[in-house]
């Protein structure tokens, strides 16, 4: 066999190798890429079936407004004089039905109205019941609105529904207020994620 010959059957040889190790390359990358695909799958079953429905539920039932000019009184509670000032004032007014879906109570432990306007986001409490109460002493006119309040501390037992009425109080004018970007109610409760609700219903003046 000459040495031109032996030279040839080693290159063959080594090219025959070269391309069985290229299928093995190809088999192993394939079987990777197989494993991988399957982890991220039981990944994505174990998070899906791990996660919890929220502890609480809600809906926005009416949302209504009533706005005025406010003029402050020419004297603190002392009764010392002092400076009168103006502003427009905008009253919220939002019916709510609350459900806790959890196995355990609920302890709600404030109400937040926030209008989202050309400058920002504008946040304000709910008012307590006996607020809300005097509301409708200080404006008779409301008076044929008048429902049952709910308590921005109010408990909900494992099971239970709870609607009422909040208001909520905003120094905008009503040409302000309609020209809002975003409207939206969030719930706080104690050691429980906030619940956000956004009205599927038309904000009405009053």
């Amino acid at each position: 066999m000459s040495l031109l010959h032996h030279e040839t059957e080693e290159e063959l040889d080594d090219a025959a190798r070269g391309e069985s190790f290229t299928k093995g390359t190809s088999h192993v990358l394939w079987a990777s890429l197989a494993a991988a695909v399957v982890v991220t799958v039981a990944i994505s079953i174990y998070v899906v079936a791990g996660e919890k429905p929220p502890p609480a539920t809600g809906e926005i039932l009416e949302v209504w407004t009533h706005s005025m000019h406010t003029t402050t009184p020419g004297f603190d509670a002392n009764g010392v004089p002092m400076p009168q000032e103006t502003f427009d004032q905008l009253l919220v007014f939002t019916r709510v039905r609350l459900h806790n879906q959890s196995k355990q109570p609920l302890f709600m432990h404030q109400i937040l109205t926030n209008a989202t306007m050309d400058d920002g986001i504008h946040s304000s409490y709910a008012a307590m019941p006996s607020d809300y109460a005097q509301v409708f002493i200080a404006y008779p006119e409301l008076a044929q609105w008048h429902s049952t309040g709910l308590s921005p501390e109010a408990t909900l037992n494992p099971g239970q529904t709870e609607e009422g009425t909040f208001v909520s109080s905003f120094r905008l004018s009503k040409e302000q207020w309609e020209k809002r970007k975003g409207l939206n109610f969030t719930f706080a409760f104690r050691y429980q994620p906030t619940l956000t609700l956004t009205p599927q219903v038309a904000a009405t003046e009053r």
